[in-house]
């Protein structure tokens, strides 16, 4: 019986030309990284009244965040790559559509950081190279922190459309599997030889080759999802199978550090249950958006902060710092009269939602049109 409800409730595609539970994905991830990039990131709670302490660890998990768009990426570029291998125009339509999304902000965003003196000038330099990611390999301080993500998504892109073309669906799936699994490897030999080296451990996370199990896990639910077509209980199995498997090796890394991320194989391990966790939850929104239970991923809100969350994603922590040295220099001892906890919630607020603001302008006037004309070429 493939329905999961009663046979007069009808049910759509699982994949659509318009799946709005994917925005509320987007919205959950980078609300979850605004949050602990404006809460908890670079900052010490132990000067905190103990609730709050409490609450500003539990917002730690909001770095994950990074980890749900990787794996969504994965999810939708294989997708798109998978049901365009028959296309003359491939490879071009591809880097051209990546292009018009990726580069118009985010040359704006290096623009920003070079005027400014944010970043240095090795650091723009590699980061105009999508290698933010590997500033450390070059002695170079990773002076924006959040276009690392950017660099894995990118470098995982320049290989990935060739994989998916030349090799058959089968294979595709058993290589994407091999990734999932020889990644945690390779990010423990890393973290064995950083922690050898008295190198700060997560370091690590950031390389390319070490990164790329989220994406891998999303290119293979793209690939599961094609197979089981309107299937929808295979997928409601394999949605709880990897949900399953996050737990397990979430529980069972308990005893390594999985939390503290203070031994090598706890720190090589952490963003593994996210991965396949998060794999389980998009495939649960999949099905939970394409029937009755749609109103339940279908936040107006989420959904909002997904529209405008690359741009949210690239500017947030710039704005972040631009609030910081505005009232050190116009407002010096405003934070002192506010307290300690009076200045961070203000901060935040003050900030974040600053960073909205000019996300939802961005998105309106500067990169909808070059998405509209990615819209065109892929529709030829």
């Amino acid at each position: 019986m493939e329905s999961l409800a009663a046979p007069n409730v009808s049910f759509e595609p699982i994949l659509r030309k318009e799946m709005p539970e994917l925005d509320t994905i987007r919205g959950l991830a980078i609300l979850g990284v605004v949050i602990y990039h404006g809460l908890r990131f670079a900052r010490d709670i132990s000067v905190y009244p103990s609730p709050e302490r409490q609450f500003l660890s539990i917002v730690t998990v909001g770095q994950f965040g990074v980890q749900l768009f990787f794996v969504l990426s994965g999810f939708l570029i294989t997708g798109l790559l998978l049901d365009s291998r028959s296309r003359p125009d491939y490879y071009r339509g591809f880097y051209i559509r990546r292009a018009l999304r990726i580069l118009p902000l985010y040359l704006s965003i290096l623009l920003i950081l070079a005027v400014t003196r944010i970043a240095s000038p090795g650091f723009l330099l590699i980061s105009l190279l999508f290698c933010a990611n590997m500033a450390q390999l070059f002695n170079i301080t990773m002076s924006y922190g959040v276009l690392w993500s950017l660099g894995v998504e990118e470098n995982f892109y320049l290989i990935w459309p060739t994989v998916v073309h030349r090799i058959s669906t089968r294979r595709l799936m058993i290589v994407a599997s091999g990734i999932v699994l020889v990644t945690p490897v390779l990010r423990l030999i890393c973290h064995y030889h950083k922690d050898s080296a008295a190198s700060p451990l997560f370091d690590c996370a950031y390389y390319t080759w070490n990164a790329s199990d989220g994406l891998a896990c999303g290119a293979l639910l793209a690939m599961l999802v094609r197979k089981f077509r309107s299937a929808r209980r295979p997928l409601l199995v394999t949605s709880c199978l990897f949900l399953l498997g996050g737990g397990i090796i979430a529980v069972c890394g308990l005893p390594f550090g999985i939390v503290t991320r203070m031994r090598p194989v706890g720190m090589a391990l952490q963003s593994t249950p996210m991965n396949l966790g998060f794999t389980g939850l998009l495939g649960c929104f999949l099905l939970a958006g394409t029937g009755p239970w749609k109103g339940l991923v279908n936040s107006r809100v989420l959904r909002f902060l997904g529209y405008i969350s690359y741009g949210l994603y690239l500017i947030h922590l710039l704005v972040f710092g631009g609030y910081d040295r505005l009232v050190a220099r116009i407002a010096p001892g405003m934070n002192e009269s506010l307290g300690l906890s009076g200045a961070l919630w203000v901060r935040f607020f003050v900030a974040s939602s600053a960073a909205v603001a000019i996300s939802i302008l961005s998105r309106k006037y500067f990169e909808d049109p070059f998405l509209r004309l990615k819209a065109r070429l892929a529709r030829r």
